[in-house]
């Protein structure tokens, strides 16, 4: 029976890879969801500080039409 250490190893080793590779895809995919949220918060900012920077330029637009109008 020299095979049985041989095929004990190959087991063994077979089942630290499956774990190894379960964390990872947990790590992955937890990673993957900071990912999405950190994009999806940028944008949201990004957004409003468009929005502000168009309110702005309307009031200024506005604040120069009335001054040459008087």
């Amino acid at each position: 029976m020299p095979y049985l250490p041989t095929a004990a190893l190959l087991v063994l080793g077979l089942v630290v890879l499956v774990v190894l590779l379960v964390r990872t895809v947990k790590v992955l995919r937890a990673f993957r969801q900071t990912t999405s949220m950190v994009v999806t918060n940028t944008q949201d900012r990004a957004g409003l500080v468009r929005a502000r920077a168009a309110g702005l330029r309307v009031a200024f637009g506005q604040r120069h039409r009335k001054a040459e109008n008087q």
